[in-house]
């Protein structure tokens, strides 16, 4: 099979985030022994510390800030990690899926390149970096109808609301502290209706490439709230072209590529920037004058709900080389269901903060030529 170009060491876990739960910490440790088994070398014990110097492969629960922070640790290149590096912290975050307003306030790093060469993937919208703009840019929006107001730093939609008039801001820009404003951005987006989500992605391992399409499941949680329940890919050796290559229908190819317009503008307009894990979010709905529109909400630069189908489908590659596509999915249950007999399990049992939980991923309908 495929290597990268020099043995690895071994697979580090870089846990970056203040606190991880119990599950995820267990799917962490998971997902690092399948990348150890495609690389050809053993998971570090993250008993031992973060070990220094070249020769590891890293897996960092969240997308790396600031390349000169992570030399020590021989990260300079796709090669080197599951997921991405990019210089500046609003990089990292959905704020990059919008302009800004004229005169408006900016972070360190701001460049108008992104917005301009990824127009076309775009929802209408604007990114804003303190309370100010945050209400010029309501103002100009609510013009054409509702505003979805999307913190940067939240997941799965959480925190989000939906506003149409002025006055409904305020509250909303009353819990947010200046300086994490200022730092990693707000984001005010024309709102959509009837919304269909889609996925497009990319993994990039030990010299394997696998490209995605597909669609995310809710589920509910023990209190009855419904959260993220996994993904459903469809997952094609090589890059995005062989994707293309499938007869896809029309939304479906629009959204591949508006997610390729998306990276690439990512690509030409923020050095420094490398991703092996490329994950991006499409909404296709109707507006306010119930017209279809379609544009990129977010990147994933790091490890998500998906990796595990998108590793298995490595694996699978991997593992037959005559093999060119596989449908694979990614599956979050609350409670301990009977698992289907193909079901690879990630992790099942009791989380300290969530309850019984159960996560594990499939790969099936292999495809060969």
């Amino acid at each position: 099979m495929p290597r990268s170009s020099s043995q690895k060491t071994g697979v580090v876990l870089l846990d970056t985030r203040e606190r991880t739960t119990d599950h995820e910490h267990a799917v962490h440790l998971k997902l690092g022994r399948f990348l150890a088994g495609l690389l050809d070398t053993v998971m570090v014990d993250p008993a031992e510390g973060i070990p220094q110097g070249a020769g590891f492969y890293y897996l960092p629960t969240a997308t790396l800030i600031g390349p000169s922070r992570y030399e020590s640790l021989g990260i300079n290149s796709e090669d080197d990690l599951f997921g991405g590096l990019v210089s500046q912290p609003y990089m990292a975050t959905k704020a990059i899926s919008h302009p800004l307003l004229p005169n408006a306030a900016a972070p360190e790093g701001w460049t108008d390149d992104f917005a301009r060469f990824a127009n076309h993937a775009l929802l209408r919208g604007y990114s804003v970096f303190s309370k100010a703009d945050a209400r010029r840019a309501t103002q100009l929006l609510l013009l054409d109808g509702p505003v979805r107001v999307k913190p940067v730093l939240a997941c799965a939609g959480r925190g989000q609301a939906v506003i149409y008039q002025t006055e409904e801001l305020e509250p909303l820009l009353a819990q947010m502290e200046d300086s994490a404003l200022g730092l990693w951005g707000l984001v005010l987006e024309e709102n959509l209706e009837q919304v269909q989500t889609f996925s497009v992605g990319q993994a990039r391992v030990a010299g394997l490439t696998c490209s995605y399409y597909g669609t995310q499941q809710l589920t509910c949680d023990h209190q009855g709230v419904e959260v993220y329940g996994g993904s459903e890919l469809v997952v094609v050796r090589g890059g995005y072209d062989a994707l293309l290559e499938l007869p896809l229908e029309d939304h479906l190819s629009l959204a591949v590529n508006q997610a390729m317009a998306y990276e690439n503008a990512a690509l030409r307009s923020f050095p420094g920037f490398i991703a092996s894990r490329r994950n991006y979010d499409i909404a296709r709905g109707l507006d306010h004058q119930q017209r279809h529109r379609s544009g990129v909400l977010e990147q994933s630069w790091r490890m998500g709900g998906a990796s595990s189908a998108e590793i298995l489908a490595l694996q699978a590659f991997a593992d037959d080389p005559l093999l060119n596509r596989v449908r694979a999915s990614s599956h979050e249950v609350f409670g301990t269901p009977d698992l289907p007999e193909d079901a690879t399990l990630f992790y099942q049992g009791e989380d300290s903060e969530l309850g019984q939980l159960s996560k594990y991923a499939r790969i099936r309908e292999h495809d060969h030529p």
